[in-house]
């Protein structure tokens, strides 16, 4: 089960937790675990990720086991924590201001 932290904007727009729990077949990626909380929740699909480019949207970042993993290739294996389930992969709205 791996578990999907989602800001508060994506949160009211699915009508979904904070955390979202999702079962992720084959290997645990950025790519797979986006085509799944797409597939479950698809008034999603096109705000996190680009749709016909599947890249990330530029005010978007991913974390998990405290590392930024917004530039990883989407189809890079997540951290073993994130596929166990013991961590969640994070989607955090980017914050502008200095």
């Amino acid at each position: 089960m791996i578990r999907v932290i989602l800001p508060l904007e994506l949160q009211r727009l699915a009508a979904a937790e904070r955390e979202v729990r999702l079962d992720v077949a084959g290997a645990v990626t950025q790519r797979t675990v986006l085509d799944a909380l797409e597939a479950r929740h698809p008034v999603l699909r096109g705000t996190i990720r680009d749709p016909v480019t599947k890249r990330r949207r530029p005010f978007l970042r991913f974390f998990a086991c405290g590392d930024d993993l917004s530039l990883e290739e989407s189809d890079a294996p997540l951290p073993e924590a994130v596929a166990r389930g013991t961590e969640p992969l994070r989607i955090v709205a980017a914050i502008a201001g200095g």
